[in-house]
């Protein structure tokens, strides 16, 4: 038994110094030995050989109907191939019915559960077999996805869970270490180190691959970032290019240990999403911090939540309420490489980590988009809507009005009013419905 303790010992000992050597100490000086590259170039040959062969014999998809335009408001869905529509002979009961069968598919098919639910691939990428297309397509694929299983759980969990254990220890040890130093240059600059490499080892634990554009884009001290969300991983892939004072909610369990650690070197700023006094705090803390231009940029998602990278949906307009400069930021991850978006009413914090831990890579882009200031005339909600704009434009999204609240919280009362007028205004526009000169002729 001893002999094989022993054993057991050296081998870890072989596995931490090869991790030590070619992940941790090359993060730490910011070199990139290319080992990811080529990993995210090998599964993209793997992943096309696949979707070639999953399509082979396959019937062909049938085309989808023309989706009709959200020009009143109403929540897009698939056009129906045929049915009565309000016409101008007044109305009938054959109305009540279509408009019925339309608020049935409202509720069905939406924009907003829709961008609450993970992103549907249109090709296999090996990771999952629940769909039915994929049950069985070919001995061949079969075995290398049964390869990949074997792949991704005994190698890459192992090494991936390991990293990720040194990056969170790392993160969590050092800021409390630094956060014992009295407030000087030196302090700042010591927590930047740590957030730089605790970032870039987290990196490498989920294989991220992350390309940044327009670098010249970047940040300054004093503004404000403000970017889509899809995943706590975004506040890695950012501070993995540059340091952070985050803004964002107390969250418990392993989330709530990295923000009270991380809080005693940086000035993130946590609150509760339950309390308006604490709010009123956290704006006046925000203003402080943005005109102190020596501080770290603000990184802020004013979306409130997790949106699956397909949409952004409305920003929350208390933080273009603060002043100074806005630097936009749009994310992409490519889902083929596996799902990053994170359902915070489904999943917890360690449910999700996993399921990112065994998948492919974590593949995305990060675009840097020029400066943006509050017009003359502008409101904070105009404002707002610009800057999402910019970002969904940029990051080739879909740009949605609904709140990101929805995801958790009942629907509004001035939701319903506004869609029940967009329904008289139909309805009247149609002719289904008299309107004041109607009822006068008919006198």
């Amino acid at each position: 038994m001893e002999e094989w303790g022993w054993a057991a010992l050296r081998l870890g000992a072989v596995w931490l110094a090869l991790l030590f050597a070619l992940v941790v100490l090359p993060s730490a000086l910011g070199i990139s030995l290319g080992i990811s590259e080529a990993y995210v170039r090998l599964l993209v040959k793997t992943l096309e050989w696949a979707t070639l062969g999953s399509q082979k014999g396959a019937p062909k998809p049938r085309p989808e109907r023309p989706r009709s335009p959200a020009a009143n408001g109403i929540i897009e869905r698939l056009q129906p191939a045929a049915g009565p529509a309000p016409g101008p002979a007044g109305f009938r009961l054959c109305h009540v019915c279509h408009f019925c069968r339309r608020g049935l598919e409202a509720i069905v098919q939406d924009e907003v559960t829709q961008s609450f639910s993970s992103q549907q691939l249109l090709s296999w990428n090996l990771l999952t077999r629940t769909n039915l297309r994929f049950r069985y397509v070919s001995l061949r694929l079969s075995l290398l996805w049964g390869l990949g299983v074997l792949l991704r759980y005994g190698l890459l969990l192992p090494l991936r869970f390991t990293l990720a254990c040194i990056g969170i220890t790392s993160m969590v040890v050092g800021t409390v270490l630094v956060g014992q130093l009295p407030s000087s240059r030196v302090k700042s600059y010591l927590s930047e180190v740590v957030h730089l490499t605790s970032c870039r080892i987290l990196v490498r634990a989920v294989s991220g691959s992350v390309r940044y554009h327009n670098r010249e884009n970047r940040p300054q001290r004093g503004g404000i970032c403000v970017a889509n969300h899809t995943s706590p991983i975004d506040a890695i892939i950012l501070t993995n290019d540059g340091c952070y004072a985050m803004v964002g909610q107390v969250h418990g369990g392993l989330m709530g240990l990295i923000q009270r650690a991380t809080v005693k070197a940086c000035p993130h700023v946590w609150f509760e999403r339950s309390e308006m006094r604490d709010r009123h705090l956290v704006t006046k803390r925000l203003r402080e911090h943005v005109a102190d231009k020596s501080k770290l940029p603000i990184l802020i998602f004013p979306e409130g939540t997790c949106i699956n990278n397909t949409s952004v949906m409305m920003f929350k307009k208390g933080s273009f309420e603060i002043g100074g400069t806005i630097h936009p930021v749009a994310i992409k991850y490519d889902p083929h490489f596996g799902d990053a978006f994170w359902n915070s009413s489904k999943h917890s914090i360690l449910s999700y980590l996993l399921r990112v831990l065994t998948s492919w890579a974590l593949v995305c882009n990060v675009w840097y988009l020029p400066p943006m200031l509050r017009e003359e005339g502008e409101d904070a909600v105009q404002f707002a809507n610009r800057v999402k704009s910019a970002i969904a434009r940029r990051g080739g999204l879909t740009e949605l009005p609904w709140d990101g609240g929805l995801k958790r919280a009942r629907v509004k009362d001035s939701y319903r009013e506004e869609q029940q007028k967009n329904y008289s205004k139909v309805l009247v526009r149609n002719g289904s419905v008299e309107g004041p000169s109607a009822g006068a002729e008919a006198d």
